[in-house]
């Protein structure tokens, strides 16, 4: 006999299908009542007449939230069944098991209504194609989507009234711990001289990834804290990576800052049309929670800015930022700005092994235009300008940073052989510790003796190993600057070019000054060819322009000047070509490269720049006048010339003739060229 009046024959011809879900983990592990409870529910499909082949157990979504359907596989398995027509009840405790969402569970609720589907849940027996039931099942959907949204908005609203009082908990940064409700520095001494020297070194680098590199360099060692599992709490030393250090650097903590709100979720479209929820970093001024002074720290808040001003200087992907100072020939990487489009020209070297450095602006190819570049100019003559200009303006501050140079080095010195006297201390701790309990033990118990004894060799051991490694750091890098030395620097900061031009000074290092006294550099060029102005904004805000002549390319090199091609011209309307040559080697003139002139070279000259030959005679002709005048060939004019028809001269041998003709060989010539019998009439002129 039926329990149920809605249940049909076709009902229990199909699959009973129990949804058993919990919404985390926490859930499965603690409150497993609830779980035992939703296994239970087969029991109650057998009294209603399925037979247990018919029941199908989904309880692969445990631990999942029905906000959504993503990862919940026996949610979908679910729908495609009761689509197909195979499912004919659907078990839950809760109708806000099966969903959460109106959306999914309206689209369970039309499907069910279209199979005759039923629905069981702790009430009772529905059927979703019966308007009432549906009606019902509708509203406990929205009283259900209603109740996450109270349950979400009373718990966030407890969190932020809590954070307000700088009293929600969440865990540390290492370097930080709870004592009780308070805040406060690790008592470790190794773990805050590892976060100070992170913090220092970046003054002196000025980029997280000079830091990881110093800390490699020097063999130091980076703390971090373990959450959950048998290490949790527990510090874990290894290398220095550029993440960690991205994250202590723009860590608010450390600046004894209390903050909430750093991080928001956000839900994202995936491209497969899946909701996911993401975590995204919010703006400064979007922190919910703002408490300066909550707790002692390692750095200060305008420490902190100041660090988070130059990890955003340091993009190299930015073309408003300078970057950080670089290795490189470039004095001038990243503070050159393009007096055209006013963005910052990159930097390109060129040649072999990148000999030749250039400043190249290439924003229009970004920007697809059809100019390809604004501006591209060699380094040398900008660099060379530039800190010819430095090295007069600072002469006033040698001494000052000469100092600060000095103090730096010393308390970095200082900083990093405490950082090592603190990890062989704990070495030493450890050796101690392995001792006492060797001591400790059973001498007769070989078993536990022999393990701990090897323990304490191993750590006598690495205490041996340290202190090696620490002498020979030492040895290596650490400077003992005595009083002497010290006045040689202050001598050699007195002297700021000799310190400037220095070998051992690094391309960086000269960067960094630069920068520490010009902010930036707009260049732009002037009207006349290769002359370049440079509008220099220092640090102060005062501006000054200088110009820079460009050198001359290698065709300018070889060009003519403009008084020579007119010693040339004036030479020319009195000489020939071989006169002038003997004339320049007379005054000790070579050409552009050096070479004694040649007829040739002195021809070619007049050809480019249109130069004609010495001036004949007043009142003579030369060939091609004749020839031009009685239209005849080139041949008919020497054939007169040679049979002395006509009188003609010659300054010399191959130079051009000087043809004389009067009014009586004019018209003998006339006549001649009228009566023969293959020459043409002349033209009248």
């Amino acid at each position: 006999m039926l329990l149920n009046a809605k249940i049909a024959d076709h009902h229990l011809t199909r699959h009973a299908c129990i949804y058993i879900r919990q919404s985390t983990m926490a859930q499965v592990r603690f409150n497993q009542e609830s779980t035992e409870r939703q296994y239970n529910l087969a029991d109650q499909a057998k009294s209603l007449g399925w037979s247990p082949e018919q029941i199908r157990i989904l309880d692969g979504d445990l631990a999942q939230s029905g906000q959504q359907t993503t990862k919940r596989d026996d949610f979908k398995t679910l729908v495609t069944d009761v689509a197909m027509g195979q499912v004919g009840a659907i078990f839950s405790l809760e109708s806000s098991r099966l969903a959460r969402s109106n959306k999914d569970w309206h689209r369970l609720l039309e499907l069910c209504a279209i199979t005759k589907t039923l629905v069981f849940d702790g009430d009772g027996c529905y059927d979703p194609s019966d308007f009432n039931d549906s009606l019902v099942l509708g509203m406990k959907g929205t009283f259900a989507q209603a109740e996450l949204h109270i349950i979400r908005a009373r718990l966030h609203g407890g969190k932020l009234n809590k954070a307000h009082k700088g009293e929600l908990r969440f865990p540390l940064p290492v370097g930080l711990v709870f004592d009780g409700d308070k805040i406060v520095l690790d008592p470790d001494q190794e773990v805050q001289g590892a976060v100070r020297a992170a913090f220092e070194l970046f003054e002196q680098e000025n980029s997280a990834y000079g830091v990881v590199q110093r800390f490699h360099q020097l063999g130091l060692l980076f703390p971090r804290r373990s959450y959950g599992g048998v290490w949790n709490g527990k510090l874990i030393w290894g290398r220095l990576t550029h993440s960690r250090v991205l994250g202590v650097l723009t860590n608010p903590s450390y600046a004894g800052t209390y903050v909430f709100g750093r991080y928001q979720s956000c839900k994202k479209i995936g491209p497969a049309g899946e909701i996911s929820t993401q975590s995204r970093q919010m703006p400064q001024d979007q922190w919910r929670v703002v408490i300066p002074d909550h707790h002692p720290g390692y750095i200060t808040w305008a420490q902190f800015l100041a660090n988070r001003s130059h990890l955003a200087a340091n993009r190299t992907n930015s073309e408003v930022l300078a970057g950080p100072a670089r290795e490189g020939l470039c004095l001038l990487q990243g503070v050159l700005l393009c007096g055209i489009c006013g963005r910052r020209l990159s930097t390109r070297y060129a040649g072999n092994g990148g000999l030749y450095p250039s400043y190249d602006c290439n924003s229009r190819s970004r920007d697809a235009s059809p100019l390809r570049h604004c501006m591209s100019l060699p380094a040398k003559p900008l660099d060379d300008a530039i800190a010819a200009r430095l090295l007069t303006a600072v002469t006033p501050l040698t001494i000052k940073l000469a100092l600060e140079a000095l103090n730096n080095l010393e308390v970095r010195d200082k900083t990093i052989s405490a950082q090592w006297r603190r990890r062989i201390e704990r070495a030493r701790y450890e050796a101690d510790l392995a001792e006492r309990r060797y001591e400790e033990s059973d001498p007769s118990n070989r078993l536990v003796a022999a393990t701990l004894e090897k323990r304490w060799n191993d750590a006598m051991q690495r205490v041996i190993e340290l202190e090696a490694e620490l002498a020979h750091f030492e040895r290596q890098s650490m400077r003992s600057v005595t009083a002497e030395q010290k006045q040689q620097i202050l001598r050699l900061g007195r002297d700021f070019p000799r310190l400037w031009k220095a070998p051992t000074t690094s391309a960086r290092d000269r960067k960094r000054i630069l920068r520490l006294l010009i902010r930036d550099i707009t260049v732009s060029k002037a009207p006349q060819p290769k002359l370049l102005r440079l509008q220099i904004c220092w640090q102060g805000g005062a501006t000054e322009t200088t110009e820079v002549q460009q050198r001359p390319s290698y065709p300018d090199v070889l060009r003519y000047p403009d008084a020579f091609v007119a010693k040339i011209r004036t030479m020319a309307e009195r000489y020939d070509d071989t006169e002038i040559v003997a004339r320049l080697k007379a005054e000790g003139l070579t050409s552009s490269t050096g070479k004694l002139f040649t007829a040739s070279m002195i021809s070619w000259t007049r050809y480019k720049h249109r130069i004609s030959r010495p001036l004949l005679p007043d009142g003579t002709l030369n060939v091609r006048q004749v020839r031009a005048r009685y239209g005849v060939s080139l041949w008919v004019v020497h054939y007169w010339i040679e049979r002395g028809i006509v009188s003609a001269t010659q300054r010399k041998s191959n130079a051009p003739y000087a043809i004389k003709i009067d009014d009586n060989v004019d018209q003998r010539l006339r006549e001649w060229v009228a009566n023969s019998s293959h020459l043409h009439p002349a033209c009248p002129t």
